[in-house]
């Protein structure tokens, strides 16, 4: 095995923000989430084969996204040591309206290893139950998709077509379908 360059160079932090920390290893610049906050990222497909998603604006991309529901797990005072379950059971309901009865644990990812070294909780909600209209906090302005699992494809094109960017977890609806 080779040595990797600057894995044993120090780590300083170059800049910390409340939710973001801009670092260097060596030659290497990347950012990560402040103070120990992780995200979790729901799966949430109800009885009827339909995948709940969530569009909102994205002002680092300057649009609207499309998405898998998500929030982070650990950003207040007041829930720093909660699980990735409570979290995104939260999250699901306070963004898109739905209740899960079970959230199943799928892993840990990496959505773009070479910049963030961010990681993600995917969970999978099951047993889903309508409660409210979702739409997230005053602040977030996200607007719930109800999507019937066949037709993603064509909807992400669609989307595409409209000008909404798509985040890299809705390839997890995709699967085998991208290979064809």
């Amino acid at each position: 095995m080779t040595h990797i360059v600057d894995a044993d160079a120090a780590e300083e932090v170059v800049w910390q923000g409340k939710f973001i920390t801009a670092r260097r290893r060596g030659r290497w610049e990347y950012v990560g989430r402040a103070r120990g906050i992780r995200a979790a990222v729901i799966l949430a497909v109800d009885e009827d084969n339909h995948v709940i998603l969530v569009d909102q604006y994205r002002v680092p991309l300057g649009r609207r996204c499309m998405e898998l529901p998500a929030g982070l797990v650990g950003d207040h005072d007041d829930n720093q040591s909660e699980d990735a379950s409570t979290a995104a059971a939260r999250e699901l309901e306070e963004e898109t309206g739905y209740r899960p009865g079970r959230m199943e644990v799928i892993g840990e990812f990496f959505s773009s290893p070479g910049m963030v070294s961010e990681s993600f909780t995917l969970l999978r909600a099951h047993d889903l139950v309508k409660v409210g209209e979702g739409g997230g906090v005053e602040s977030e302005d996200i607007v719930v998709h109800r999507v019937p699992l066949a037709e993603i494809p064509e909807a992400v094109t669609r989307w595409r077509g409209e000008g909404y960017a798509i985040d890299v977890k809705i390839l997890t609806l995709l699967g085998s379908a991208i290979l064809t």
